[in-house]
């Protein structure tokens, strides 16, 4: 028990620099409105990574009731939150110059993003272990659908440009998101 506030710390520390760069990104669309073009599917992504973030935070609370630590569960996290930190990095990069812009460098990025999208949702499983069999058991079905589905989708996504696909597949995943959420900490 003593351990956590450690681990804590700095899964913290790793979540709280994955926050930077996605507000530090986004705000650049204000400070420099006419410096790139606004493509609607990277700031989708953007705004499901910060939802994904704060979920992952207020989740990550029930490690609190896990009596024994090991390097090897406190590794797994922080390989964890780092996956997020690197899909947050992988949306907001330090130099566009190669790129005709956001729609361009996503494209060209998105088997990077969207295998380790699919990563994530692989070691979600895991991470929801770690908190106790039955927590996972409580989650049901539908925590075990959305997670392969979502998986899937992001290896459909790896592998095609269709414009119509990548928003749908943004707008449907930050909406199930929010209702997930809703359901799992607020329905009355």
């Amino acid at each position: 028990m003593e351990q956590y506030p450690h681990i804590r710390i700095l899964m913290g520390m790793v979540l709280g620099l994955s926050i930077t760069v996605l507000l530090k990104g986004l705000a650049q669309f204000v400070q420099h409105p006419g410096r790139q073009k606004v493509y609607w599917v990277h700031i989708g992504w953007a705004i499901m990574m910060f939802v994904l973030l704060v979920h992952f935070w207020w989740w990550e609370y029930r490690l609190v009731h896990i009596d024994e630590w090991t390097f090897v569960k406190y590794g797994f996290l922080i390989f964890y939150i780092v996956l997020f930190f690197l899909l947050c990095t992988l949306l907001f990069p330090d130099d566009l110059r190669e790129y005709s812009g956001y729609r361009d460098y996503f494209m060209s990025r998105r088997k990077w993003f969207f295998g380790l999208m699919a990563l994530s949702y692989v070691l979600d499983l895991g991470d929801t272990l770690l908190k106790g069999r039955f927590y996972f058991e409580e989650l049901g079905t539908e925590y075990l659908i959305r997670n392969a589905l979502y998986v899937a989708l992001c290896l459909v996504a790896i592998r095609t440009r269709s414009q119509a696909f990548h928003f749908g597949f943004v707008a449907i995943a930050l909406l199930h998101e929010l209702s997930w959420i809703y359901r799992l900490y607020d329905y009355l």
